[in-house]
């Protein structure tokens, strides 16, 4: 069976109330049948490089023990990159450092790590940032870069200004939401290049944000995030109801038409064909 590619954009922080209210080009998809949109719920703690694992590998973070945002160590874990792998496949990153520590080495060394090519890692290429703020605009343009020049079966994009704004400004201000627009601008240039080269792309977060500027409680606030999905595989529009975030990794599997690792869980997202329907 031919494989298909897929991009996986996970953006850091985006609330799905959010999503909703002001992203215009990602609403424009679901209303034209072009994508489906899903409400998730984040596993706990909602804290980033424990969701990054989540997300990545199926796993919750009582199994996968990436548990604090200062647990810098490998995955021990099969993610989403070690199974295409084994399946032949290609894989890039355009995304923040916390990424390479959990997948290709570590911990990051900032004068060495930032650009890894040709690796015989589970990222294959990666492009890594480290801080916070580097703009959203440019690890587009580097998930642009590794796209048109080493043309990955599975590409992994993980922009943070979303997650920096608030922090700084709270979800409950105009900072917070003007970069989520913002990010929505940039989805509406680089998702139209996605599907021209025969791309299937997940836009999701691994957590939202709060009204104290905060994150990693238990509240819808903390919890509740979008998953928008564009692929002849999931039908399109608005699914009712909330989905377990531990779906995101068999899914990629699925639309890589790949077997997902053992410790993943069935997939069960209303709307996916299966191959036989397709």
């Amino acid at each position: 069976m031919q494989n298909n590619k897929v991009v996986l954009i996970v953006i850091d922080a985006l609330r799905f109330d959010t999503a909703c209210t002001h992203m215009g080009f990602l609403h424009h998809l679901v209303e034209r049948q072009v994508a489906a949109r899903y409400k998730i719920c984040a596993e706990v703690p909602s804290l980033s490089r424990p969701l990054y694992e989540t997300i990545l590998t199926g796993t919750p973070p009582i199994v996968h023990g990436v548990t604090s945002n200062m647990t810098v160590r490998l995955s021990t874990q099969k993610s989403v990159f070690h199974v295409a792998k084994e399946h032949g496949l290609s894989t890039a990153a355009s995304a923040y450092y916390w990424v390479s520590e959990l997948y290709n080495r570590a911990p990051f060394n900032y004068m060495e790590d930032r650009l890894q090519l040709d690796t015989q890692l589970p990222i294959d290429n990666g492009l890594f940032y480290f801080e916070d703020h580097y703009p959203d605009s440019h690890v587009f343009a580097d998930a642009a870069w590794l796209m048109d020049q080493k043309q990955p079966d599975f590409l992994y994009i993980h922009p943070m200004n979303v997650d920096d704004d608030g922090h700084k400004f709270t979800a409950d201000s105009a900072q917070y939401r003007n970069r989520v627009l913002a990010m929505d601008a940039l989805l509406s240039l680089f998702i139209p290049k996605c599907m021209a080269q025969g791309y299937e792309v997940i836009v999701t977060a691994d957590h939202g944000m709060t009204s104290d500027g905060n994150h990693g409680g238990t509240t819808h606030e903390d919890r509740h995030v979008p998953l928008f999905v564009i692929s002849d595989s999931v039908k399109a529009g608005i699914k009712e109801g909330i989905i377990s975030q531990l779906q995101i990794a068999p899914l990629c599997c699925h639309l890589l038409n790949m077997e997902p690792a053992d410790d993943m869980v069935p997939l069960l997202l209303e709307g996916v064909y299966t191959a036989k329907e397709v």
